[in-house]
């Protein structure tokens, strides 16, 4: 995993994402899902570029079963866009780089 990928579990999700003074983009994925491994340069090379600026964690749902039902994910790859400690935003699916980053700027910016 990239260095700026943070891997969160259910006991570390709330120091991690909810706490955070940056903004987090938390990536809910799973090893056997093809979406999700398509994804993962993406989320790398995001987070590489906004360094400093947003955090981006990912959350294995078949570990962290919790976190994934708290906030109601239902298909992966499922990325929440948290500000202030809440949920701004949701985006799911494989997609395009510049798709992935309009749709966060965009959850950012409201």
């Amino acid at each position: 995993m990239a260095q700026n990928v943070l891997e969160v579990t259910d006991s570390t999700f709330e120091a991690e994402v909810v706490q955070s003074t940056l903004p987090v983009v938390v990536d809910f994925w799973a090893p056997w899902c093809g979406p999700c491994r398509a994804m993962a340069p993406v989320l790398e090379q995001f987070a590489q570029e906004k360094a400093g600026e947003v955090k981006v964690a990912k959350v294995n749902v078949d570990e962290a079963a919790g976190v994934a039902g708290q906030y109601g994910v239902m298909s992966i790859p499922t990325f929440l866009v948290f500000k202030g400690g809440k949920p701004v935003g949701q985006i799911v699916g494989a997609m395009p780089k510049e798709t992935f980053v309009a749709r966060v700027e965009a959850a950012l910016a409201s």
